[in-house]
């Protein structure tokens, strides 16, 4: 924060309002913790606001608009919602112990499991093996197991989900079950969304933004993990209308600070 009021020639004395969307933010407590941090940065004239990274993440593809769903599927995954009268509902996004499946973390540690069964002769063969031990530069399954435990850190795992996809698009049918596996996973947790906060309306059919973050959902591939989660989503909730967006969620935020402090300012100025 320093470093950006710095780039802007700007100083704390000149924020009018502060939004940090944080990663792990689940609960008041959370929040705030993170205030309190805060009040002690910035002058007591300063808004601040504290938010899940994902309300960030949704916001950098309404423009600032806290409506509609956003998934994200990155190293982790969460579904994260909002109607318009300010309800708001998540699913997944509890971190990889407790079952992140469809993210990168996800997908890549599926895959190093199959290599592992099929090694013991307790799955099938797939030629995620080969493709794996070659990213790793490893000579036999024996060795994920010192890899893995070495640096068990998830972004590392998650890293190998383009040889994942690669296998996929090659033919092989672990791989595909895998990614289909996650594909129905990241569905299932932005439906879990839908339903809660009736986000599709009476009919079903109501529209609703549907904001796509993260590499594991980039459509830059056969495989296109998000078009295929799109699809899934679309064949219960037509309505859904799929965004990516051109901002960084660090936009977001701050689009989120801006409408949050807009809205305070309105409701101080109809008391007076």
């Amino acid at each position: 924060m320093a470093d950006a009021l710095s780039k802007s020639g700007s100083n704390r004395s000149a924020v009018q309002a502060v939004c940090l969307a944080v990663s792990g933010v689940n609960h008041p407590t959370d929040e705030q913790r993170i205030l309190n941090w805060l009040r002690d940065i910035f002058p007591i004239h300063v808004k601040l606001y504290v938010q899940n990274d994902a309300v960030a993440a949704l916001a950098s593809g309404t423009m600032g608009k806290l409506h509609g769903c956003v998934l994200i599927a990155g190293t982790g995954t969460i579904a994260y919602g909002f109607t318009e009268d300010g309800r708001e509902a998540r699913a997944a996004g509890a971190g990889p112990i407790l079952g992140d499946w469809g993210s990168g973390y996800g997908i890549a540690a599926q895959a190093l499991t199959a290599v592992v069964r099929a090694h013991d002769g307790r799955g099938p063969e797939t030629i995620l093996t080969n493709s794996i031990l070659q990213e790793l530069d490893l000579c036999s399954p024996d060795e994920l197991i010192g890899w893995t435990y070495a640096d068990p850190s998830w972004a590392r795992i998650a890293a190998l989900v383009p040889v994942v996809v690669s296998c996929a698009e090659a033919g092989d049918e672990v791989a595909n079950k895998i990614l289909q596996d996650s594909v129905e996973e990241l569905a299932l947790s932005v439906k879990a969304v839908v339903q809660k906060l009736d986000l599709c309306g009476e009919d079903g059919n109501a529209s609703f933004p549907l904001v796509m973050v993260g590499g594991v959902l980039e459509a830059n591939k056969r495989w296109d993990i998000g078009k295929e989660v799109v699809n899934c989503i679309s064949e219960d909730y037509p309505g859904a209308l799929p965004i990516r967006p051109k901002v960084e969620p660090a936009v977001g935020a701050a689009l989120l600070g801006w409408n949050f402090f807009m809205k305070e300012t309105c409701k101080e100025d109809y008391k007076r």
